[in-house]
């Protein structure tokens, strides 16, 4: 039975989702035992040597330089900008992560644009340059949080005082991405004590889909959810791996990368003032499992298609076209991480003719296979 050192948060959905991936792993190719020391992680030093570890998954400790000392296969999931280069590491995939921000908020018509993260954290940093590019490449510029350096992280009476400042002079209505569910939690409490009504002036998403934090938020904290399980299981194989032949993979990244949107009342909302566009959208979303055409969406609004064209263009920054395809695809991505529906069901739902063409059809929209995504992006 293989020993694995196992140091990895479970306050956070990031971290239990990874040990989530872990453990599935483990029960499915040979049974491991594993160590968590939850407390006084300095004194177990000589417990960890003495009791000869096999392998290592683990964050940022105070103990870090000393289990690499052990020199036993080590697969890292760093949460700031220091860590080993020479060893495998479990990163975010804060592109993916950004632009489904970015598309989020343009495609609900929001022109105001804002980020409140942490500073000097490397995935977070990340996280605000991302959106800053899309938002950017869409014309429209980011209002991004600045902390002060006079303010302790600790001291969360001043953050409130500072976040509160920031948020009273965006423009309004506004849509803030958080760099995870604690950052959005935070904007949201900070909102309610302003009297701000959300999403009405401010929209809110966050990142992680901890259900502790976006159940309990006032109101529910919309997030994007990553697909961290499967993550998890990587690493736990790639260590398998490491184990079995001795062989270090250095450099190799094992990628958490933005799964889908889980939507709930903090941006619940379309920003969009003019009501033809408002009508094409709402028939899109209401009719997407149909076979509806540009010609169906045109009709609904009773103004001609050159004119909603425009609309669309200027303000969701796509054709009428591609909303109705994107939609879709988002709508079958959906059933399909969060379902045990049949790929068949799925097509007869959608009234596609078979799998072969919805199949090609959703290829073309999210770059893999139906069964392929299900596999990444599916909690295990």
């Amino acid at each position: 039975m293989k020993r694995i050192i196992l140091l990895l948060e479970t306050s956070r959905a990031f971290g239990r989702d990874l040990i989530t991936g872990i453990v599935r792993y483990s029960r499915l190719n040979g049974c491991w035992s594993f160590y968590k020391e939850p407390i006084d992680l300095k004194s177990s030093i000589p417990n960890l040597a003495h009791w000869k570890p096999d392998g290592i998954i683990m964050r940022d400790t105070m103990i870090t330089k000393e289990l690499l000392k052990l020199k036993v296969p080590t697969i890292f999931a760093p949460h700031f900008i220091h860590y080993p280069k020479n060893i495998p590491i479990i990163i975010t995939d804060s592109s993916s992560i950004a632009k489904m921000a970015s598309r989020h908020f343009i495609e609900k018509g929001f022109k105001n644009l804002a980020y409140c993260g942490f500073h000097n954290i490397v995935w977070s940093e990340e996280r605000k340059y991302y959106f800053n590019l899309f938002n950017s490449e869409c014309g429209i510029k980011t209002h991004n949080y600045v902390s002060s350096y006079k303010i302790s992280t600790d001291n969360w009476e001043k953050q409130q005082e500072h976040i509160q400042k920031w948020i009273k002079a965006l423009p309004k209505p506004v849509g803030i991405f958080a760099c995870n569910d604690d950052r959005g939690q935070h904007v949201l409490e900070i909102c309610k004590l302003m009297g701000l009504k959300v999403p009405e002036e401010a929209a809110v998403l966050g990142v992680d889909n901890d259900p502790m934090v976006c159940e309990f938020t006032d109101p529910p904290l919309s997030s994007i959810l990553l697909n961290t399980e499967f993550a998890g299981y990587e690493a736990a194989k790639l260590l398998d791996k490491m184990m079995r032949t001795g062989n270090i993979t250095r450099g190799k990244q094992i990628i958490v990368a933005a799964s889908h949107i889980v939507y709930r009342q903090s941006s619940d909302i379309l920003a969009v003032d003019d009501k033809y566009l408002r009508l094409a959208i709402k028939f899109i979303k209401d009719n997407a499992n149909n076979k509806i055409n540009v010609k169906d969406v045109v009709n609904t609004t009773g103004i001609n298609r050159r004119t909603l064209e425009k609309k669309f263009r200027e303000t969701i920054r796509r054709s009428i076209y591609s909303e109705i395809q994107q939609v879709r695809a988002e709508l079958i991505s959906k059933l399909l991480i969060e379902t045990e529906l049949s790929i068949s069901h799925i097509t007869s739902f959608y009234n596609f003719t078979d799998i072969e063409h919805i199949s090609r059809f959703f290829k073309k929209e999210k770059g893999m296979g139906l069964r392929e995504f299900r596999k990444i992006h599916k909690p295990l």
